[in-house]
């Protein structure tokens, strides 16, 4: 009977553990500004007996698309309300979820040996130094994109920067071309900056120039993953925001 017994416990242990092996992880679609950050946070919350979520990243809008073509996904966290918006208006997501809890600012970044300034005033000086090479920035698609667009229309200097700009896919392509040389300058987050050991942030825009910089998270309509939930709060719980606020992002 203590060999049945003792056979027993080992059989539901094991069937336990090949339950949880063969658990799918929840999949989160997140905005290229995130890869380190929310790298680290999936990887505390893994620590925490979980299963670690899978992670796919690149532009918000391309995300997005994604989700509106049927993807399978279980979270999404967008670099702008507009296409988190999106995806509401076409009840994709799980409203009731919705929460923004990170915020970023928009910085100008040059190679590391680089000793340029950026000088927000007066607009002559700004566009000397702007148009002094390419300028990399990513689409106007791309949330990054569009914050810097407004950022330059702002300080009245667009319409002389644009035809200078060299357009990127998203946030870390952009910063990608100056990483290689190929642009002297790219408009960027300050996390990505901070990611990179090959650039400096060589100035850093005015939040009134831009709509805030926000990332929303939601939960979509099509999860049926039922770790996804327990990894979004997570997220933006104390422990998850502390990790955030560590790779640069500001916690709201």
């Amino acid at each position: 009977m203590r060999y049945l017994t003792s056979a027993m416990v080992m059989a539901v242990s094991l069937g336990a553990s090949g339950a949880q092996a063969q658990q799918r992880p929840p999949l989160v679609l997140a905005a290229a500004s995130l890869q380190e950050s929310l790298t680290a946070a999936a990887d505390a919350w893994a620590k925490k007996g979980h299963v670690k979520p899978t992670i796919s990243f690149a532009a918000s809008s391309a995300l997005a698309r994604q989700v509106e073509s049927g993807a399978p996904a279980d979270l999404f966290v967008s670099a702008d309300e507009d296409w988190m918006n999106a995806l509401a208006a076409k009840n994709l997501i799980v409203a009731s979820t919705r929460v923004t809890f990170l915020g970023n600012r928009l910085v100008v970044a040059a190679p590391a040996g680089s000793k340029v300034r950026i000088p927000v005033r007066p607009p002559a000086a700004l566009v000397r130094v702007l148009t002094a090479g390419p300028l990399a920035m990513a689409d106007t698609a791309v949330p990054a994109g569009k914050y810097g667009q407004a950022s330059l229309e702002k300080l009245g200097v667009w319409a002389k920067v644009s035809p200078k700009v060299v357009r990127a896919e998203n946030v870390r392509a952009t910063l990608a071309l100056v990483e290689r040389g190929a642009a002297p300058l790219a408009i960027v987050y300050a996390t990505d900056a901070k990611a990179s050991a090959k650039v400096r942030i060589a100035g850093v825009f005015p939040e009134t120039t831009h709509p805030a910089i926000t990332y929303p998270i939601a939960r979509l309509k099509t999860s049926t993953n039922p770790e996804a939930e327990g990894f979004r709060r997570f997220l933006f719980s104390p422990a998850g925001k502390a990790i955030f606020v560590r790779y640069g992002f500001s916690a709201r």
